[in-house]
């Protein structure tokens, strides 16, 4: 599948195996005990805030277990496409859960066209998630019960 114009422009960074030692370790620091100094070739030096220092430690564990990491801002804004795209769904029932308000979607100015924050995607993804999780858990609960015939 092709990657949206929006997944396209992001920032992904694949794992590299050789660097799995230094990022697991990385990723175990706690970002209040680490301070970040970037040196620039010429000399300069700059200290990260925390919010990027926690970044980069999240992204380091990720990194460590395998998975690639993709940087956007989460006030990116997506089509009903990219949103299905992204989700794995049709670009159709994505629509029908725009309408039915189960994703949050605004219209363009002076158009019938809708736009979506990344945001609330992750959040729709998330509880998605939670809810095949949770009847995951019931189907298990169920198969060891004993039901009489």
């Amino acid at each position: 599948m092709a990657r949206s114009s929006v997944l396209a422009r992001a920032e992904k960074v694949e794992p590299n195996p050789s660097h799995q030692g230094v990022l697991a370790a990385t990723a175990r620091m706690a970002p209040e005990a680490v301070e970040v100094l970037v040196r620039t070739r010429d000399g300069g030096e700059l200290v990260l805030p925390g919010e990027l220092v926690r970044l980069l430690l999240t992204s380091a564990g990720e990194l460590a277990r395998g998975h690639a990491v993709t940087v956007l801002a989460s006030e990116t804004q997506l089509s009903p496409a990219e949103t299905a795209e992204l989700l794995g769904l049709s670009r159709p029932f994505v629509a029908r859960l725009l309408d039915a308000g189960d994703i949050p979607s605004t219209n363009l100015p002076g158009s019938s066209h809708r736009v979506v924050r990344l945001a609330d995607v992750l959040v729709f993804q998330r509880q998605r998630e939670r809810r095949r999780e949770g009847r995951r858990q019931i189907a298990d609960v169920l198969e060891g019960v004993d039901l009489p015939d």
